[in-house]
Order: C-alpha cells, then structure tokens, then sequence
C-alpha cells in the first residue's frame, strides 16, 4: 500500500505550465546538472542534459507538453522525463503555473 500511496502523490499533469521554483539554482554538471533548493536545503540530481534543458525551457511555455515539443525529446522518453518531472514538483523545486485563462 505505501507504494501506491507515493505512486499517487507523483501525479503529474504535463497540460499544466511549470516553472523552475525561483529558490533553486541548477548547476551544470557532466551528467546533467545539480539542482540545489535555497528553501528546503534539498539537492537533486538532473541526470541528462536533455532534462535540463526541459527543465530550464519550462517557464516559456503554455504546457509542459508544450516543452516537450520545443526540446524535441523523443515521445517514447517522456513517461521517464514526466517522472522526474513529478519527482521535481513534488520537491517543491518545480512549481505549476496559475492560470490566467478565465
């Protein structure tokens, strides 16, 4: 039960816009990059390039889906990047955009 529990809690809706929390910083790193959280003290490792390039790509676009297509990442890998992804929000270091749709 207490993995279906953490399964949920990494929903992740790539319709909705994300934006890199405006407290963490990415350092470049030859595996990808170390992003490091100024509020929580939390440190995660983005380990592929092509993911932080989403990552840093995310707040100048409508939907992460939308990212997805600018970086051009194959579709067969984006279940593993939403995954991340959703590691990420679920950290705090992503955070959704509101809509300003009426």
């Amino acid at each position: 039960m207490a993995c279906a529990a953490f399964t949920e809690s990494l929903t992740f809706d790539s319709a909705v816009a994300y934006r890199l929390h405006e407290r963490v910083a990415l350092r470049p790193e030859p595996f990808g990059a170390l992003a490091y959280h100024y509020g929580n003290r939390r440190l995660n490792f983005l380990r592929a390039p092509e993911l932080v390039k989403l990552v840093k790509s995310l707040d100048g676009h409508e939907s992460v889906r939308a990212a997805f297509d600018a970086a051009e990442i194959d579709p067969c890998r984006w279940p593993s990047f939403e995954k991340a992804l959703a590691s990420l929000a679920a950290s705090d270091f992503l955070v959704a955009e509101e809509s300003t749709a009426s």
